[in-house]
């Protein structure tokens, strides 16, 4: 591997991910929600783990919360749709007040949203 992929790797803090949220996000073919919404959404989700500090391992917290933005999730109604993984918890509806309410409660006090929940598949172990 190059010097500079491993650069990336300790600046993203790869090591340290304990939950990825991906957000169905500034689609190309909007259909679960409108663009404006999803995008509204994503800038919610960003600056509250920032505000929160766990968007990056810190003397408080060793582990990081991660997000990647997602054209589409396939779920293609009742959006923005977010998914946490490695919980595997589907979210739907997720604008900026859904969204603190998955980080006050889902990533914060491991407590899943059930009003918002419509899915949820933890990934299996490998064999």
């Amino acid at each position: 591997m190059s010097e500079n992929i491993q650069q990336i790797v300790q600046k993203l803090h790869l090591d340290k991910i304990e939950r990825h949220i991906f957000l169905c996000c500034d689609q190309a073919k909007p259909k679960c929600c409108s663009r404006e919404d999803s995008l509204e959404s994503w800038q919610y989700l960003k600056q509250r783990l920032k505000e929160l500090g766990i968007h990056q391992p810190s003397s408080e917290y060793n582990t990081c919360v991660f997000r990647t933005k997602a054209d589409c999730l396939r779920v293609c109604c009742d959006g923005p749709i977010l998914l946490v993984y490695p919980d595997g918890v589907w979210y739907r509806h997720a604008t900026p007040e859904v969204i603190e309410l998955i980080i006050q409660q889902h990533l914060l006090k491991n407590e899943v949203v059930e009003e918002y929940l419509f899915h949820s598949h933890s990934l299996p172990s490998p064999k």
